[in-house]
Protein backbone atom coordinates (compact mmCIF):
# COMPACT_ATOMS: atom_id res chain seq x y z
CA UNK A 1 0.00 0.00 0.00
CA UNK A 2 2.68 1.97 0.97
CA UNK A 3 3.96 1.69 -2.64
CA UNK A 4 1.51 2.43 -4.41
CA UNK A 5 1.53 6.36 -2.70
CA UNK A 6 4.66 6.65 -4.12
CA UNK A 7 3.56 5.90 -7.27
CA UNK A 8 1.30 9.35 -7.10
CA UNK A 9 4.18 11.29 -7.59
CA UNK A 10 4.05 12.58 -10.63
CA UNK A 11 6.63 15.96 -10.71
CA UNK A 12 7.86 14.95 -6.89
CA UNK A 13 11.67 14.50 -7.23
CA UNK A 14 11.97 15.07 -3.83
CA UNK A 15 10.42 12.55 -0.57
CA UNK A 16 11.67 13.31 2.59
CA UNK A 17 10.83 11.36 5.79
CA UNK A 18 9.84 13.24 8.69
CA UNK A 19 11.07 11.55 11.73
CA UNK A 20 8.17 12.53 14.77
CA UNK A 21 10.06 13.61 17.88
CA UNK A 22 9.53 12.07 21.11
CA UNK A 23 7.75 14.74 22.76
CA UNK A 24 3.92 14.70 21.73
CA UNK A 25 1.91 12.09 23.27
CA UNK A 26 0.15 9.71 20.75
CA UNK A 27 -3.57 10.25 20.03
CA UNK A 28 -5.40 6.95 19.50
CA UNK A 29 -8.83 8.53 18.37
CA UNK A 30 -7.01 11.11 16.40
CA UNK A 31 -5.31 8.38 14.54
CA UNK A 32 -8.90 6.25 13.99
CA UNK A 33 -10.36 8.89 12.22
CA UNK A 34 -7.86 9.07 9.31
CA UNK A 35 -8.61 7.82 6.64
CA UNK A 36 -8.10 4.15 6.19
CA UNK A 37 -5.34 3.74 3.58
CA UNK A 38 -3.35 6.60 5.26
CA UNK A 39 -3.89 4.09 8.27
CA UNK A 40 -2.61 1.28 6.15
CA UNK A 41 0.10 2.45 5.34
CA UNK A 42 1.94 4.33 8.52
CA UNK A 43 2.42 7.34 6.01
CA UNK A 44 1.43 10.71 4.49
CA UNK A 45 2.98 12.72 1.78
CA UNK A 46 2.40 16.51 2.01
CA UNK A 47 3.58 18.17 -1.31
CA UNK A 48 4.52 21.75 -1.55
CA UNK A 49 5.56 23.74 -4.54
CA UNK A 50 9.40 24.32 -3.25
CA UNK A 51 10.68 26.84 -1.21
CA UNK A 52 8.41 29.23 0.82
CA UNK A 53 10.87 30.63 3.73
CA UNK A 54 10.96 30.42 6.71
CA UNK A 55 7.93 27.98 6.49
CA UNK A 56 9.54 25.68 3.61
CA UNK A 57 12.84 26.31 2.81
CA UNK A 58 13.86 22.83 0.21
CA UNK A 59 17.38 22.14 -0.44
CA UNK A 60 18.29 19.32 -2.57
CA UNK A 61 16.27 16.63 -0.73
CA UNK A 62 16.15 18.55 2.76
CA UNK A 63 13.22 20.44 3.87
CA UNK A 64 13.23 22.72 6.69
CA UNK A 65 11.70 25.61 7.83
CA UNK A 66 8.12 26.10 10.54
CA UNK A 67 6.80 23.62 8.21
CA UNK A 68 8.94 21.01 8.50
CA UNK A 69 9.19 21.17 12.24
CA UNK A 70 5.42 21.52 13.46
CA UNK A 71 5.19 18.05 10.76
CA UNK A 72 7.36 16.59 13.48
CA UNK A 73 4.70 17.10 15.88
CA UNK A 74 1.79 16.34 14.09
CA UNK A 75 3.24 13.08 12.69
CA UNK A 76 3.51 12.08 16.61
CA UNK A 77 0.33 13.04 17.58
CA UNK A 78 -1.64 11.34 14.50
CA UNK A 79 0.88 8.13 14.55
CA UNK A 80 1.82 8.10 11.23
CA UNK A 81 5.31 9.09 9.61
CA UNK A 82 5.06 12.52 6.99
CA UNK A 83 6.93 12.86 4.01
CA UNK A 84 7.34 15.73 1.79
CA UNK A 85 7.05 15.99 -1.82
CA UNK A 86 7.58 18.82 -4.49
CA UNK A 87 5.95 19.80 -7.47
CA UNK A 88 6.00 22.40 -9.67
CA UNK A 89 3.76 25.33 -8.78
CA UNK A 90 0.37 26.24 -6.67
CA UNK A 91 -1.89 24.70 -9.41
CA UNK A 92 -0.29 21.15 -9.36
CA UNK A 93 -0.28 21.25 -5.80
CA UNK A 94 -4.19 22.24 -5.55
CA UNK A 95 -5.09 19.86 -8.99
CA UNK A 96 -3.16 17.33 -7.29
CA UNK A 97 -4.42 16.96 -3.87
CA UNK A 98 -8.10 17.43 -5.32
CA UNK A 99 -7.75 14.50 -7.62
CA UNK A 100 -6.23 12.54 -5.00
CA UNK A 101 -2.79 12.08 -6.01
CA UNK A 102 -1.04 13.38 -2.93
CA UNK A 103 -2.58 12.89 0.66
CA UNK A 104 -2.38 16.96 1.55
CA UNK A 105 -0.43 19.85 1.86
CA UNK A 106 0.95 21.10 5.37
CA UNK A 107 1.12 24.94 3.74
CA UNK A 108 0.26 27.34 4.60
CA UNK A 109 -1.11 27.74 0.96
CA UNK A 110 -3.61 31.07 1.13
CA UNK A 111 -7.56 29.70 2.02
CA UNK A 112 -9.63 31.73 -0.77
CA UNK A 113 -13.07 29.86 -1.66
CA UNK A 114 -12.28 29.72 -4.83
CA UNK A 115 -9.78 27.23 -4.13
CA UNK A 116 -12.31 25.42 -1.58
CA UNK A 117 -14.23 23.95 -4.66
CA UNK A 118 -12.11 20.58 -4.88
CA UNK A 119 -10.54 21.44 -1.92
CA UNK A 120 -11.05 22.07 1.70
CA UNK A 121 -8.77 24.24 4.31
CA UNK A 122 -7.18 23.42 8.04
CA UNK A 123 -6.21 27.35 8.72
CA UNK A 124 -3.43 27.90 10.83
CA UNK A 125 -1.08 31.28 10.52
CA UNK A 126 -3.17 34.39 8.75
CA UNK A 127 -0.70 36.27 6.50
CA UNK A 128 -0.18 39.86 4.80
CA UNK A 129 1.01 40.69 1.38
CA UNK A 130 3.55 43.45 0.76
CA UNK A 131 6.42 44.36 -2.04
CA UNK A 132 9.99 43.61 -1.86
CA UNK A 133 11.76 46.16 -3.53
CA UNK A 134 15.35 47.20 -4.09
CA UNK A 135 17.17 49.11 -0.81
CA UNK A 136 16.20 52.64 -1.14
CA UNK A 137 12.71 51.65 -2.76
CA UNK A 138 13.93 53.55 -6.40
CA UNK A 139 10.63 53.18 -8.08
CA UNK A 140 8.80 54.45 -5.28
CA UNK A 141 6.47 51.62 -4.88
CA UNK A 142 4.35 51.96 -1.70
CA UNK A 143 0.96 50.44 -2.55
CA UNK A 144 -0.69 48.80 -4.92
CA UNK A 145 -1.78 52.19 -6.71
CA UNK A 146 1.78 53.41 -7.26
CA UNK A 147 2.54 49.39 -9.47
CA UNK A 148 0.92 51.05 -12.68
CA UNK A 149 4.31 50.91 -15.23
CA UNK A 150 6.04 48.37 -13.15
CA UNK A 151 7.75 45.27 -13.27
CA UNK A 152 6.03 43.38 -10.66
CA UNK A 153 6.82 39.87 -9.85
CA UNK A 154 4.40 37.26 -8.50
CA UNK A 155 4.30 33.23 -8.08
CA UNK A 156 2.32 31.95 -10.85
CA UNK A 157 -1.57 30.86 -9.99
CA UNK A 158 -1.03 32.71 -6.57
CA UNK A 159 -3.64 35.20 -5.19
CA UNK A 160 -1.18 37.48 -5.49
CA UNK A 161 -0.56 37.15 -9.48
CA UNK A 162 -4.86 37.45 -9.48
CA UNK A 163 -4.92 40.83 -7.73
CA UNK A 164 -1.95 42.41 -9.66
CA UNK A 165 -3.64 41.44 -12.92
CA UNK A 166 -6.74 42.98 -11.98
CA UNK A 167 -4.96 46.07 -10.70
CA UNK A 168 -3.08 46.31 -14.16
CA UNK A 169 -6.59 46.39 -16.25
CA UNK A 170 -7.19 49.22 -13.09
CA UNK A 171 -4.23 51.19 -14.08
CA UNK A 172 -5.07 51.29 -17.83
CA UNK A 173 -9.08 51.96 -17.69
CA UNK A 174 -7.53 55.12 -15.77
CA UNK A 175 -5.03 55.80 -18.62
CA UNK A 176 -1.97 54.61 -16.88
CA UNK A 177 0.53 51.96 -18.31
CA UNK A 178 -0.45 48.56 -17.38
CA UNK A 179 1.53 46.35 -15.12
CA UNK A 180 4.46 44.02 -16.54
CA UNK A 181 3.30 41.14 -14.68
CA UNK A 182 6.01 38.59 -14.43
CA UNK A 183 4.91 35.30 -12.90
CA UNK A 184 7.30 32.11 -11.74
CA UNK A 185 6.94 28.90 -10.44
CA UNK A 186 8.60 29.55 -6.83
CA UNK A 187 10.12 32.21 -4.54
CA UNK A 188 13.30 31.89 -4.85
CA UNK A 189 13.20 32.67 -8.82
CA UNK A 190 10.94 35.32 -8.02
CA UNK A 191 13.11 37.66 -5.59
CA UNK A 192 15.92 36.74 -7.54
CA UNK A 193 14.52 38.83 -10.70
CA UNK A 194 14.29 41.90 -7.74
CA UNK A 195 17.65 41.48 -7.14
CA UNK A 196 18.86 41.09 -10.52
CA UNK A 197 16.72 44.06 -11.94
CA UNK A 198 14.55 42.29 -14.02
CA UNK A 199 11.49 42.93 -12.06
CA UNK A 200 11.23 46.01 -9.45
CA UNK A 201 8.97 44.55 -6.37
CA UNK A 202 8.14 41.06 -5.25
CA UNK A 203 4.81 41.14 -4.34
CA UNK A 204 3.77 37.92 -1.93
CA UNK A 205 3.30 37.05 1.53
CA UNK A 206 4.96 38.82 4.25
CA UNK A 207 6.89 35.78 6.14
CA UNK A 208 8.94 34.77 3.38
CA UNK A 209 9.78 38.19 1.80
CA UNK A 210 11.12 39.36 5.58
CA UNK A 211 13.06 36.40 5.53
CA UNK A 212 14.34 36.88 1.88
CA UNK A 213 14.89 40.68 3.08
CA UNK A 214 17.20 39.70 6.17
CA UNK A 215 18.85 37.57 3.95
CA UNK A 216 19.66 39.90 1.15
CA UNK A 217 21.93 41.75 3.67
CA UNK A 218 20.71 45.62 3.20
CA UNK A 219 20.23 44.90 -0.45
CA UNK A 220 16.47 44.72 -0.27
CA UNK A 221 13.31 46.18 1.85
CA UNK A 222 9.70 45.39 2.32
CA UNK A 223 7.41 48.26 1.19
CA UNK A 224 3.55 48.56 1.18
CA UNK A 225 3.62 47.20 4.93
CA UNK A 226 0.51 48.16 7.29
CA UNK A 227 -1.58 47.99 4.11
CA UNK A 228 -4.43 46.05 2.79
CA UNK A 229 -3.00 45.81 -0.78
CA UNK A 230 -6.15 44.51 -2.38
CA UNK A 231 -6.75 41.25 -0.13
CA UNK A 232 -9.18 40.75 2.32
CA UNK A 233 -7.94 39.25 6.04
CA UNK A 234 -5.77 36.49 4.88
CA UNK A 235 -5.94 33.18 6.50
CA UNK A 236 -3.26 30.36 5.52
CA UNK A 237 -3.32 26.62 6.28
CA UNK A 238 -3.17 23.11 4.52
CA UNK A 239 -5.25 21.51 1.94
CA UNK A 240 -6.82 18.30 1.61
CA UNK A 241 -8.97 16.51 -0.46
CA UNK A 242 -12.46 18.09 -0.32
CA UNK A 243 -15.05 16.83 2.25
CA UNK A 244 -11.75 14.34 3.54
CA UNK A 245 -11.61 13.51 7.59
CA UNK A 246 -7.92 14.35 7.33
CA UNK A 247 -9.04 18.21 7.78
CA UNK A 248 -10.53 17.88 10.99
CA UNK A 249 -7.73 15.41 12.40
CA UNK A 250 -4.82 17.98 11.45
CA UNK A 251 -7.00 20.85 12.90
CA UNK A 252 -7.25 19.04 16.15
CA UNK A 253 -3.80 18.08 15.93
CA UNK A 254 -2.78 21.87 15.82
CA UNK A 255 -4.99 22.67 18.21
CA UNK A 256 -2.99 20.87 20.69
CA UNK A 257 0.23 22.07 19.33
CA UNK A 258 -1.30 25.74 20.04
CA UNK A 259 -2.59 24.20 23.93
CA UNK A 260 0.76 22.95 25.00
CA UNK A 261 2.74 25.94 23.59
CA UNK A 262 4.41 23.90 21.09
CA UNK A 263 2.74 25.67 18.24
CA UNK A 264 4.12 29.61 19.56
CA UNK A 265 7.92 28.10 20.53
CA UNK A 266 7.90 26.77 16.86
CA UNK A 267 6.40 30.31 15.07
CA UNK A 268 8.84 32.06 17.58
CA UNK A 269 12.04 30.41 16.47
CA UNK A 270 11.30 30.96 12.66
CA UNK A 271 10.39 34.69 13.72
CA UNK A 272 6.59 34.62 12.69
CA UNK A 273 4.95 35.19 15.95
CA UNK A 274 2.97 37.98 14.18
CA UNK A 275 1.16 35.07 11.59
CA UNK A 276 0.03 33.45 14.64
CA UNK A 277 -3.84 32.92 15.09
CA UNK A 278 -5.08 31.98 18.48
CA UNK A 279 -7.40 28.25 17.09
CA UNK A 280 -7.08 26.30 13.86
CA UNK A 281 -9.85 26.64 11.53
CA UNK A 282 -11.63 25.00 9.05
CA UNK A 283 -11.96 27.25 5.63
CA UNK A 284 -11.73 30.32 7.41
CA UNK A 285 -10.69 32.32 4.23
CA UNK A 286 -12.09 35.30 2.94
CA UNK A 287 -12.72 36.26 -0.86
CA UNK A 288 -10.81 38.44 -2.76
Amino acid sequence: MKHKLYLSLALAALTTPIAAQADQEFNADLNARLPQEIRDAGSMISVSNGSFPPYEIVEGTQHTGATADLAKEVSQIIGVEIEHAVVAGLPALLTGIGANRYQFAMGPVGDFPKRREANDFFDWVQEFVVFAVKAGNPEAITSLDTTCGKRIAVMSGGSAERVILAQSEKCEADGQPAIDAQSYTDQPSSILAVRSNRADAFFSSQAPLTYFVQQAKGELELAGVAQSNGFPRLMQGGVVPKDSPLGGVMKEAFQILMDNGTYAEIMEKWGLENNMIDAPGINLGEAL
